[in-house]
């Protein structure tokens, strides 16, 4: 379990606390240390993978943890963000991207259970979105809004891409997974009247038998 790639997720998991300390430190310095904790998170979310893959150390631990720190730190540094930039203009993206992340981990919990994750597997436009992702929140980490406001406009215009590709992405895994949620709700109303028909027929014996 603690090979390379999954040591870099559990790292990445471990500089969430140090990311909300370093945040709230009332130096000038914590705008460029907490944007350089999360820079290290974002570097050591392509490095597990590409060692997963390069060495061979592909395990359910890692496919199970590795999404689980992703949304970790991008859900609490936007939080923390977002009492800096206490706005509707920021709250929305906010919530997109955190409802979708809620969104899309409920339904690939439901594919694994019909062993049908492969159908939710992650596209090149949620590649395209986490990276996106990633500049904005480091640029937002950055620059101290009253100081940079130009900069903040910027990095704000970068998270509201990256939410109106959180939405489309989430659009391409419910319509990926949606024949098999489908059938699969087919196939349990389907089980629901079978079971229903025969506790009717039981039911109708048993009065029969009482009868006679």
């Amino acid at each position: 379990m603690f090979n390379l790639p999954n040591s870099l997720t559990l790292l990445r998991i471990a500089l969430i606390p140090l990311l909300v300390i370093v945040f709230y430190l009332p130096w000038q310095w914590s705008y460029l240390a907490s944007a350089a904790i999360f820079g290290l998170a974002a570097i050591t979310d392509w490095l597990d993978g590409y060692f997963a893959r390069k060495l061979g150390q592909e395990t359910n631990f890692g496919a199970f943890i590795d999404p689980v720190a992703d949304k970790l730190i991008v859900a609490v540094a936007l939080i923390i963000l977002l009492e800096r930039h206490a706005t509707w203009v920021f709250a929305i993206p906010t919530m997109v991207i955190i409802g979708r992340e809620i969104v899309i981990s409920a339904l690939r919990e439901w594919m694994a259970e019909l062993g049908k994750r492969a159908s939710v597997a992650v596209s090149y436009i949620g590649k395209v979105k986490t990276t996106l992702q990633m500049i904005a929140i480091i640029a937002l980490l950055l620059f101290n809004p009253a100081m940079f406001p130009l900069f903040n406009v910027f990095a704000q215009v970068l998270l509201y891409a990256a939410a109106v590709l959180t939405l489309w992405s989430m659009v391409i895994y419910l319509r990926a997974a949606w024949p098999e949620l489908f059938s699969a709700a087919n196939l349990q109303s389907t089980s629901s009247s079978a079971s229903t028909r025969d506790s009717d027929v039981s039911n109708s014996q048993s009065i029969d038998q009482n009868i006679e």
